[in-house]
């Protein structure tokens, strides 16, 4: 009976745990509330821990302390969507605990793993709300810290927190009525039970465990690859730099002599004379990439392993100097980011002197990494980011803490429209917290909508849904359905407008006709003659309008 886990085995948790969410990530996605195709939580959980994987593998040793770093920072970077956020969050609290553990882990540490997750993924939430991931992950870590002592081995312990988290899961209906309605369970809940799974199974070496992409088979297909600019690391405000020199390199033809256990140490080795180590590949080919003081011993230190195969050696220091200067010059006080999908969307903000767009929206979320990374290529002391949609509201939220020399005011715009009107309230000669002040008050005189087509049959807000139906949408249900797209966005304006309204716009999206567009504006014109109707072409996918009354 396994008593105890140690490093190695945890790192093999959360591997077997990544491959177990991918190939259940339709699945999870399918769980969606409303029936629109927008079903992401399987993939922003997904990516999220893809991401945690991803870091793991640059780990020299396994050793708690580095593994949970790893495993921390990669979630928290590679973040999606709330279900994501959390994710991380709830990895974080884990990882916490195991970092300053013994090399091996019984039941009771493993329990205050989870009660830290739990800890540490509420409090990123500012109004947690109960029938989600986080009541699911709370009554498992409550469980597992109640009764680790009477299960003295992680055979009997796991399935039994497993087994209490199901029934959490099973209870979210009762806890969150719109779950109810629609007759499913949390999504997010599933992608943490999913992953739980996959944590059973890489203990009990079950099939799946020969599935999971090891950092071997990850590096073969890395060392193909050039090595591409410097332009990232260069570009990034990276205040004091430690090591000046970034160094690069193959090492090709390697000796007979050489070993897999040469090639950690070399590892190992580079790690002791700068940072950002790469040092990936196998017997046939190495891919190295150091910051360092020393350039010269890290090149000495391959030599002894093979041929060096086009090295490269760049100067940060001076590339520094030259783009702050430069930057410096240019910098402004405030700036702004939208973030949201489809060409013409995209075009509007830009034509709003928006600084600059990400891609993002009900079928992609951007991750923590994805805006703090657009953030930071603004050159402002100040950036206003404008999420459009709620579900990226809370990944906005975390990017601030990955961002340096510049603060993040997120205005919490749930659609396009609101971004559209929050970026109209923007002066550059006014203070920061009078147009954030302006923008937030903007946004609250906007009432959009979105029509699009359900994607299967169901029971919610009080209609019976069938799969291919038209539909339209406010932020919060679902208010009007029909069997074509115009009549449903007739139905839906008259649920949204009131006599405060005298402006209606329609954005139509991939898929629609200009020509089709042009004649629906005319039968809003008609039906509403007191408002100004106008129509651009938005290009987003999912939806074939979206509507703004203001």
């Amino acid at each position: 009976m396994q008593k105890t886990i140690n490093c190695a085995m945890f790192r093999k948790m959360v591997l077997v745990g990544a491959k177990m969410l991918e190939n259940n990530r339709a699945k999870v996605d399918a769980l969606n509330v409303f029936p629109v195709p927008d079903g992401d939580t399987g993939t922003n959980m997904s990516l999220t821990i893809q991401s945690a994987v991803k870091e793991l593998s640059t780990a020299a040793s396994n050793s708690f302390p580095e593994v949970c770093d790893h495993v921390s920072k990669g979630a928290l970077r590679g973040a999606r969507g709330n279900s994501g956020v959390i994710l991380s969050q709830i990895f974080r609290g884990i990882c916490s605990v195991l970092h300053d553990s013994k090399p091996d882990v019984d039941t009771k540490t493993f329990a205050k793993a989870l009660e830290a997750g739990t800890k540490v993924a509420y409090n990123a939430v500012s109004i947690p709300k109960e029938g989600t991931i986080l009541t699911v992950v709370r009554m498992m870590s409550e469980y597992a810290v109640k009764n680790a002592g009477k299960y003295k081995d992680f055979e009997t312990f796991l399935p039994a927190v497993i087994e209490e988290g199901d029934r959490a899961l099973a209870m979210t209906p009762e806890l969150l009525p719109v779950l109810k309605k629609a007759g499913v369970v949390d999504s997010g809940g599933v992608g943490l039970m999913t992953i739980m799974r996959g944590f059973l199974s890489a203990l009990k070496g079950d099939e799946i465990v020969s599935e999971v992409q090891t950092e071997a088979a990850g590096a073969a297909s890395a060392a193909d690859a050039d090595f591409g600019d410097n332009s990232d690391i260069i570009n990034m405000d990276l205040g004091e730099i430690q090591f000046a020199y970034c160094t690069e390199f193959f090492i090709i033809n390697l000796k007979k002599s050489t070993t897999l256990a040469d090639i950690d140490k070399l590892r190992e080795s580079l790690m002791g004379i700068g940072d950002s180590v790469i040092c990936i590949g196998d017997l046939e080919m190495v891919k190295v990439h150091v910051h360092t003081n020393s350039p010269g011993v890290a090149l000495t230190y391959a030599l002894e392993l093979g041929e060096l195969d086009r090295p490269k050696i760049e100067n940060m220091l001076e590339q520094n100097r030259a783009l702050k200067a430069k930057r410096e010059a240019e910098k402004k006080e405030q700036g702004m980011l939208s973030i949201c999908a489809g060409e013409g969307i995209s075009e509007i903000f830009k034509d709003l002197f928006v600084d600059r767009v990400i891609e993002g929206g009900q079928t992609m979320n951007p991750s923590a990494s994805d805006i703090a990374t657009a953030v930071q290529k603004i050159n402002a002391d100040n950036v206003f980011v404008f999420p459009n949609n709620k579900n990226i509201v809370l990944a906005a939220e975390q990017a601030k803490a990955l961002v340096e020399n510049r603060t993040i005011h997120v205005i919490p715009t749930k659609n396009v429209p609101q971004g559209f009107a929050a970026a109209l309230a923007f002066s550059p000669d006014a203070p920061v917290e009078e147009n954030k002040a302006n923008m937030i008050h903007a946004i609250d005189n906007v009432k959009a909508g979105q029509v699009t087509h359900a994607v299967r049959t169901t029971n919610v807000n009080g209609f019976s849904i069938h799969e291919g139906d038209i539909i339209g949408l406010d932020d919060k249900k679902i208010l009007a359905k029909g069997q074509a797209v115009d009549e449903t966005v007739m139905k839906l304006l008259d649920k949204l407008k009131d006599d405060s309204h005298e402006v209606i716009t329609l954005y139509y999206g991939e898929g629609v006709d200009e020509s089709e567009a042009s004649a629906l504006a005319e039968k809003v014109q008609e039906a509403f003659p007191d408002c100004d109707v106008d129509f651009h072409y938005g290009g987003q996918p999912v939806y074939y309008y979206l509507l703004s009354l203001e």
